[in-house]
């Protein structure tokens, strides 16, 4: 990036207000589409924030881009809350929100509060983030009247992956849809400040976002959604054979840059091209001599066989 669009990118960054569930709400009613990117770390919340983005999402996708497995089951309340602090530290303007990760919200009104607990006072999330319907209800009202604004997730949950048969489209019969539609309504009158729409028919997520008064953020649920939100290292393509999805779009080939960088290093390292003298630090003259067994530095000063 030139240093000029650099400054000014930054200068932008600095210059917002931070983000509120209040502004959130004004955005959706004035029209204006909400900006969400996933951030696990402290230089990806940076780039995301200074880049624009109005919400940073800690997600359990996490367990998937970073930790390289096949579901998001494995990842633990400890992992959420150590990738939510740093990006908590990193964030100046954005509205963190974290998941919840499985079965963490599940238990009694007690052990979900604790937990939310922890990725608010620990991680320094703004907010949380529940997957589910009616199901979850009792703890969306629990953590809203402990002060803790929570984000809704309907449609693909990928928490209920083995329950729902598999990465699928959701809404797409009638009966499916009206629950879907039910289960939104809920979540708002039990409190929840926005709601993520992922793998929803456009039809339904459109119906969802008219009948709602709170922001639905859309990953894979067309354009008519109030926002929309994508994995970071899906925008950026980083990392290797990555799982093509049919509703991401790659801005970058980020891994193909860093692969190449670092395959350069591998090969200048093994031709002896690197480091060059610029690279290198010297001692003084004057110094020289202990160093290569001379003088009285110690090392060694008589003919052979001979020590100092």
């Amino acid at each position: 990036m030139p240093e000029g669009t650099r400054a000014e990118t930054n200068a932008g960054a600095a210059g917002r207000k931070p983000m509120t569930t209040t502004k959130l709400r004004s955005m959706k009613a004035k029209g204006d589409p909400i900006t969400v990117v996933t951030a696990y770390d402290y230089p990806s919340a940076q780039l995301a924030e200074a880049a624009g983005a109005e919400v940073l999402l800690v997600g359990d996708s996490l367990g998937n881009v970073v930790q390289g497995r096949e579901t998001t089951l494995s990842v633990t309340l400890d992992h959420i809350v150590y990738h939510t602090e740093i990006v908590s530290r990193a964030s100046k303007t954005a509205f963190v929100v974290a998941d919840l990760p499985f079965a963490t919200y599940h238990g009694g009104v007690d052990a979900t509060l604790a937990n939310v607990a922890r990725v608010i006072r620990e991680g320094g999330a703004k907010g949380v983030k529940l997957e589910g319907g009616r199901e979850i209800l009792p703890a969306v009202t629990a953590a809203v009247s402990a002060g803790v604004p929570v984000m809704g997730h309907l449609g693909l949950t990928p928490q209920s992956v083995h329950a729902i048969g598999g990465y699928k489209v959701q809404g797409k019969q009638s009966a499916a849809a009206a629950k879907l539609l039910d289960d939104a309504l809920r979540l708002e009158e039990a409190g929840a400040f926005a709601l993520v729409l992922e793998l929803v028919t456009d039809e339904l997520a459109a119906a969802i976002t008219e009948r709602l008064s709170i922001p639905t953020i859309g990953i894979g649920s067309g354009p008519r959604c109030d926002g929309q939100v994508l994995v970071f290292h899906d925008i950026l393509q980083y990392g290797l054979d990555p799982w093509p999805k049919k509703f991401v779009k790659t801005y970058a080939n980020v891994g193909a840059v860093v692969k190449d960088a670092i395959a350069a290093y591998v090969r200048d390292v093994k031709q002896r091209s690197f480091p060059e003298e610029r690279h290198t630090f010297h001692m003084e003259e004057s110094e020289l001599p202990p160093v290569y067994g001379g003088g009285n530095g110690g090392v060694r000063t008589g003919g052979e066989g001979e020590e100092s």
